[in-house]
């Protein structure tokens, strides 16, 4: 299960929560403590850089934030991030510096690093996402598994238990995940990795991968 530990993830310098991830293995390990933490920071946050907006929502002033779009607590929109027409974040939201929420994109229960894009009609809940981690118009994290069990990653013939019924999916640096894709629940990709446009993926993908369908992943070659 190397490729899904944190330190083979995330750059921690990318996010206002790295203190956070502080003393854990796994990111799903935290998707119980977003909550709690954004109250505590949110109460640290300055208010010369940001506004205290209704109940336990901070937004930086340099963000911008359509009138349309609706936040309910406890949440914090990150410096320069764009929350667009329509979007829905329904709480536990951490939106990056610099992130774009786009239309009609529902958020619950996240962590996005700086400078991801979920632009167009995406749904991620108990999920976290990585530096530049982009995902595709339509494309979604499934968050629950249709038995209700709780949810197994699974790497190869390496199965890890994870406690939780609900955990979407755990996106590496810079992933690019294609339109129409659904991130079946306790998926994990690794960084600079790609995910062809309408795949169902339920697995661990290793970095700098492309994965077509499942059983056939190719390796990034470089040019």
């Amino acid at each position: 299960m190397e490729t899904c530990k944190i330190k083979n993830l995330y750059n921690l310098k990318e996010t206002i929560a790295a203190p956070l991830f502080e003393g854990a293995k796994y990111p799903w390990e935290l998707l119980p403590k977003i909550g709690a933490y954004i109250l505590e920071l949110g109460s640290t946050l300055s208010p010369d850089e940001y506004d205290k907006v209704g109940e336990d929502v901070w937004i930086a002033k340099s963000a911008k934030v359509a009138p349309t779009a609706y936040i309910h607590g406890p949440a914090i929109i990150g410096k320069n991030a764009e929350v667009r027409h329509c979007a829905f974040i329904r709480g536990n939201a951490i939106v990056g510096e610099g992130a774009v929420v786009g239309n009609s994109t529902e958020l619950k229960n996240v962590i996005l690093f700086n400078k991801v894009q979920v632009p167009h009609y995406n749904y991620v809940g108990d999920s976290i996402l990585g530096y530049k981690a982009h995902m595709g118009a339509g494309s979604i994290t499934s968050n629950v598994k249709s038995d209700k069990k709780l949810v197994v990653v699974k790497d190869g013939e390496e199965r890890m238990e994870t406690g939780l019924k609900k955990f979407g999916a755990m996106l590496g640096d810079e992933v690019e995940v294609g339109c129409g894709s659904v991130l079946n629940p306790g998926t994990v990709i690794g960084p600079h990795s790609n995910i062809y446009p309408l795949s169902s993926v339920r697995e661990v993908v290793p970095a700098n991968s492309i994965y077509k369908k499942r059983g056939e992943v190719a390796e990034k070659q470089e040019i």
